[in-house]
């Protein structure tokens, strides 16, 4: 999949993303967070709206509240509950006043929006889309930004690797429909996604996450075929090449495709090992 790069940015600084768009990246770089978590903050006509305030790190804070300047940070929206988007959560809250804005049923205890959204509901001139897969709650925000289709994809797509789909919270049936979903608005001409750079023209990359999902389900059902294993067994035979510190995801990932096709009636689960249904 022909997944971009980018230089590591400049900590603590915000970037012009697009008009009315800058972006504060998070030092918490990884293998599952790229250069660190990204935290937008946007003009709307709500006023400056901050989207995933990241992860619980006072610097990030800081840096995010130094961006706003003198402008009131009017609301802070959650595109899921993940913690490396919603650690530092608390500490804006406290800071700003600003109500949250979420999708209305939280995946976790210690997060309930002030503001609850639903599937195609408004807020600030943007619209949400719920969709759920890399997590239940997840949320994605679409607006028009200088006469140009934008999505904040957050997780759901990312523009530097595909997202990690963890059960129970993670559904990689879900996740099928809402890459789907978002095939379906041809209209969106640019993501901005929760890690990494912009992405232009993002229908190619979803087709190809979707084609590389089904491959990935073919390849565990023909493994199956083979006979009964575990999903160590199964992530040795179709992660062999994956970074060592992506290993526990590949399973993660190998563990959602088994639950999809046990739903469908295509495999069963005996103990530790997994056979064709």
């Amino acid at each position: 999949m022909a997944f971009l790069t980018e230089p590591e940015p400049t900590r603590g600084v915000a970037q012009d993303v697009m008009p009315g768009v800058r972006r504060v990246v998070a030092a918490n770089p990884g293998p599952m967070t790229y250069h660190g978590t990204n935290t937008y903050l946007i003009d709307t006509p709500d006023g400056l709206a901050v989207l995933d305030p990241g992860p619980d790190r006072a610097e990030h804070v800081q840096a995010v509240l130094a961006a706003a300047g003198t402008e009131k940070i009017a609301l802070i929206l959650v595109s899921h509950t993940h913690h490396d988007h919603v650690g530092a959560l608390p500490a804006l809250k406290a800071a700003t006043g600003a109500p949250t804005v979420g999708f209305r049923t939280s995946a976790v205890d210690t997060f309930e929006a002030d503001i609850k959204l639903d599937h195609g509901d408004p807020v600030a001139g943007m619209v949400a889309l719920h969709t759920p897969g890399h997590c239940s709650d997840h949320l994605c925000f679409s607006t028009r930004i200088d006469g140009t289709e934008t999505l904040f994809s957050a997780d759901h797509v990312m523009s530097w690797s595909s997202s990690i789909v963890s059960p129970p919270d993670g559904d990689m049936a879900a996740y099928f429909a809402s890459l789907n979903l978002l095939l379906d608005r041809k209209q969106d001409a640019v993501y901005l996604p929760g890690h990494g750079p912009p992405l232009p023209g993002p229908h190619s990359l979803v087709r190809a996450l979707l084609a590389h999902r089904q491959m990935r389900e073919a390849a565990i059902q023909a493994a199956l075929r083979d006979g009964p294993a575990d999903i160590v067994t199964l992530r040795e035979r179709l992660y062999s090449q994956t970074d060592p510190r992506l290993r526990r995801a590949a399973e993660r990932n190998v563990l959602a495709h088994l639950l999809k096709l046990q739903a469908e009636g295509k495999a069963r689960q005996d103990g530790e090992r997994w056979a064709a249904a």
